[in-house]
């Protein structure tokens, strides 16, 4: 009863403080809100909406249990999760945050993944996307492509290892009874495609339509987040709270041989990975590898603001939040080792001269293909807010079509 009272208590305290310093820091809580709306409008929006209307069109089709079915040897001995795992973590690496959380509790709406499986699958399959990681991170704030590549190696292969170690989560919780295994053909996927499709039943406007208003209620739900997340982030930065949590980090990044200027970096990208990232690349004192280490950190971790929009849709599942939040320190630990292993091997070897000396054929084809993304961010802040413009009209008109419907 307590612990209840000074949990009531500690909320009512946080929602008061936030409510005063909003009224006592206006200006900054305006341009906060405006640079949330920016990354939301420019970015978030356009980038994730074909990749959930997509997504939802190949559920209701039985494409992803399609692939389930063929995926199904891979993904079950490595990550002891069902085959459609293989997709939903395809589409999250493709996409982005937090495509993995939507498509494992659609999943788990369906019916195709155990509680405990979902747990698993959505631990390790929410990552930063490549467009983000070349695009937004290298170019735009380190204005250094090849700092992409290690980026990106550090944050897949930490998500690959928090994969194989979560595969023993919830062991003593899962049934013992083990199915009898078969081999699966191709016959078995095309049956298992066939059946999908005609339960769901529904005519392919029907399916268009339900896919639209999914994906658009979603990011309407993300975009809230990203804007609070954000004025969150400026508060605590103008009440000194993210100078006084960084005043105990700063004894721990210099027994790591690192300055202690990134600890007001590394704080706020706890909170929001995109400031955090802009932060530490304008850290002057810290050498290139202390900053890839720390943003490897902050963009596996990916911040309070998209664990809270996870948190919402895991939330309309009986998925628990916990495991999540664990996997996700798990991941920032491997990703910012992996980028310190990998810098002398790949970064200092092939990038560092400017010109990749020697270089394998993979890691030219990185570096080329990590302008192209770079490319295609900048591309993106072009026509972003055309196209959030144009898919909201389309939603407010399938609305009003439905509620007249109703009528």
């Amino acid at each position: 009863m307590l612990k209840s009272r000074m949990k009531t208590l500690f909320l009512a305290a946080s929602v008061t403080l936030l409510a005063a310093s909003l009224i006592s820091f206006p200006q900054q809580s305006f341009d906060a809100s405006i640079r949330g709306l920016n990354m939301w409008w420019e970015i978030v929006f356009p980038s994730l909406l074909p990749f959930f209307i997509v997504s939802e069109m190949l559920i209701g089709f039985g494409v992803v249990r399609f692939i389930g079915v063929l995926l199904e040897p891979l993904m079950r001995p490595l990550f002891r999760v069902p085959g459609v795992g293989g997709f939903v973590w395809a589409m999250g690496m493709a996409s982005g945050f937090p495509a993995g959380a939507k498509l494992t509790a659609r999943m788990r709406q369906e019916g195709q993944l155990s509680k405990i499986e979902a747990e698993r699958l959505v631990s390790f399959t929410n990552s930063s996307n490549p467009l983000f990681i070349f695009g937004a991170v290298s170019v735009g704030f380190f204005y250094n492509v090849q700092l992409g590549v290690i980026l990106a190696l550090a944050h897949y292969l930490g998500n690959i290892s928090v994969g194989l170690i979560m595969r023993f989560y919830g062991r003593s919780e899962e049934k013992t009874t083990k199915e009898k295994e078969r081999n699966l053909t191709i016959r078995d996927a095309f049956a298992a495609l066939h059946r999908t499709r005609i339960k769901d039943n529904r005519p392919i406007g029907k399916l268009l339509g339900d896919a639209v208003m999914s994906s658009i209620q979603t990011l309407l739900m993300i975009g809230g987040f990203i804007i609070l997340f954000s004025v969150i982030n400026k508060l605590l930065f103008h009440l000194h709270i993210t100078g006084f949590l960084a005043e105990f980090l700063e004894v721990m990044l210099v027994m790591l041989g690192m300055t202690d200027m990134l600890s007001l970096p590394f704080i706020s990208g706890l909170f929001e990975i995109t400031l955090g990232s802009q932060m530490t690349s304008q850290i002057q004192e810290a050498t290139l590898m202390h900053q890839a280490v720390i943003t490897s950190f902050i963009l596996a971790f990916s911040g309070f603001s998209v664990q809270a929009q996870v948190a919402s849709i895991l939330a309309q599942t009986d998925i628990r939040f916990q495991p999540f939040f664990f996997a996700r320190i798990i991941h920032g630990v491997f990703s910012a080792f992996y980028a310190f292993i990998l810098w002398k091997p790949v970064y200092v070897r092939f990038f560092e001269d400017g010109e990749p000396s020697n270089a394998l054929p993979v890691m030219e084809y990185l570096t080329s293909e990590g302008s192209r993304l770079a490319d295609a961010h900048n591309m993106l802040t072009t026509a972003g807010p055309l196209i959030t413009i144009c898919s909201l009209i389309i939603y407010v008109w399938l609305l009003g079509n439905r509620m007249f419907k109703e009528k």
